[in-house]
């Protein structure tokens, strides 16, 4: 039988390398998106997946070499111009592989722009924790994660901000991690 929790730690041990200061994106940012958060959010498309779920939306996202760099700083003044924004969101791609850059991101908007922070994860609340790290700083900078792998036998689409069954909407108390509640 397969050890999903130890592979799943060995994927999130994954991370992509950038240069100090940079993030890798998938695409441009998404500004008055409505589907993956609470209120107008902006989304940060992240880029590199190690899942590769079956029936993934964003296939295009997996490649940790393609999408394009883009400096951290460029990121934070192009984010200062979305104003009547409620929240940023990390979606993916896989945004726990850039975790640290990702934390940074996060607690830039909180501080300076005022908004909450959502996160999409293929990889579990639990495989995050007990993996620590970077991964774990940049949870406990976010208000709540989508976690769970994308499975396409469990695809449910009335599901609030979630696709599959499996997948839960985890409310956190940030700065601690801790799930404050679950959807």
């Amino acid at each position: 039988m397969t050890d999903w929790k130890k592979i799943s730690l060995e994927k999130l041990a994954k991370q992509l390398e950038t240069p100090e200061g940079y993030i890798r994106l998938s695409a441009p940012l998404e500004h008055d998106n409505i589907v993956n958060g609470d209120g107008l959010r902006v989304v940060l498309w992240t880029q590199g997946c190690p899942n590769h779920c079956k029936g993934c939306q964003n296939p295009e996202t997996w490649d940790y070499k393609a999408g394009y760099l883009a400096k951290i700083d460029d990121v934070k003044q192009e984010l200062r111009q979305f104003r009547g924004q409620a929240g940023l969101t990390f979606c993916g791609g896989e945004p726990f592989v850039q975790a640290k850059a990702c934390k940074e991101i996060a607690d830039w908007c909180r501080q300076e722009m005022g908004w909450n922070v959502w996160s999409f994860s293929g990889f579990t609340y639990e495989v995050i924790k007990e993996y620590g790290k970077g991964p774990w700083d940049f949870l406990k900078s976010l208000d709540a994660l989508i976690d769970g792998p994308f499975i396409l036998s469990q695809r449910d689409l009335s599901l609030r901000f979630r696709g599959s069954k499996n997948q839960r909407l985890l409310h956190l108390k940030q700065g601690k991690g801790e799930i404050l509640s679950i959807e």
